[in-house]
């Protein structure tokens, strides 16, 4: 008969969280921090798979490692924001909330399956002043921490979170607060441990504005990008001018009252002669008989 084989509950756990450790730091890294205007996300990406994204009005996402893990939680928890905030109250929708069903579902996922997600995530939430901003760490256990203004995720996020730590700063406008997130990130990763110049090609940006009304969620590409890299601050108007919105819609075309049919149908009839309103209808008598 076969030995059956035998592992601790500790061992497995401790099996499943070098696995998810490993695969996370394998990735690139993302960088989350506020500033005197709201929230700033960046992501170091080269490809066109999105690492942030909105979630609710004034709520973030922000994730790295396995994209087709922390993609189906972020399909899940927009999902959840819409249908609670559709069912009860839009205020009702919070990060804490968000956060909270993540660490739940992770959790689950950690002690339940034989393979654990890959993943870490941040959910963001931004505020009516710099004090009352939210960042949660969500990692791949079903742990979450309630991060003080900044957190780097994947690869070396330790090193870089060093950098964040001593330059951090609250109050700074967006052209710096992109400078700082920019440094960090390539502060890691060169050759021989030199330091990395990163250009707009290599990162992915968005920001959640405080001054805002409804969403504040937007993102930030192209020229407007590579003027905050510049350190221009002409870009910030009263609308982030350059961020990657969508246009108004044009006025809509006068709809038609009548098909096509009706109108090719109605050409075709002769038209009715004139009559006179005084003449009396056709088989009635001047006096009524």
């Amino acid at each position: 008969m076969a030995m059956q084989f035998y592992a601790s509950p500790e061992q497995v756990q401790r099996d499943r969280s070098e696995y998810a450790r490993k695969g996370i730091a394998r990735g690139r890294s993302a960088v989350v921090l506020t500033y005197e205007g709201g929230i700033l996300l960046v992501a170091e990406n080269i490809t066109t798979l999105r690492k942030i994204s909105e979630i609710y009005d004034k709520i973030g996402f922000a994730a790295v490692g396995r994209y087709n893990e922390f993609e189906s939680l972020r399909r899940a928890g927009i999902r959840m924001a819409d249908v609670n905030g559709y069912s009860y109250d839009r205020r009702d929708v919070t990060g804490r909330f968000l956060a909270n069903a993540y660490t739940q579902t992770l959790g689950a996922i950690f002690t339940e399956t034989q393979k654990p997600y890959e993943v870490e995530i941040c959910i963001a939430q931004v505020g009516s002043s710099p004090e009352t901003d939210e960042l949660y760490r969500i990692t791949y256990d079903g742990s979450v921490m309630d991060e003080p203004g900044f957190m780097a995720m994947g690869g070396q996020a330790e090193a870089i979170s060093n950098v964040l730590r001593e330059r951090h700063d609250a109050t700074a406008e967006l052209p710096a607060a992109l400078a700082l997130a920019a440094q960090a990130l390539g502060s890691v990763g060169g050759e021989n441990g030199q330091t990395r110049k990163l250009d707009q090609k290599q990162l992915e940006v968005a920001v959640l504005d405080r001054r805002r009304k409804g969403r504040a969620f937007r993102r930030i590409q192209g020229p407007a990008l590579i003027q905050l890299l510049e350190g221009l601050k002409d870009v910030l108007d009263k609308d982030l001018g350059g961020v990657d919105a969508a246009p108004p819609p044009p006025p809509a075309a006068d709809k038609p009252t009548v098909s096509a049919a009706a109108e090719e149908d109605a050409a075709d009839k002769p038209e009715a002669e004139p009559t006179d309103p005084a003449a009396p209808a056709d088989g009635v008598n001047g006096d009524g008989s």
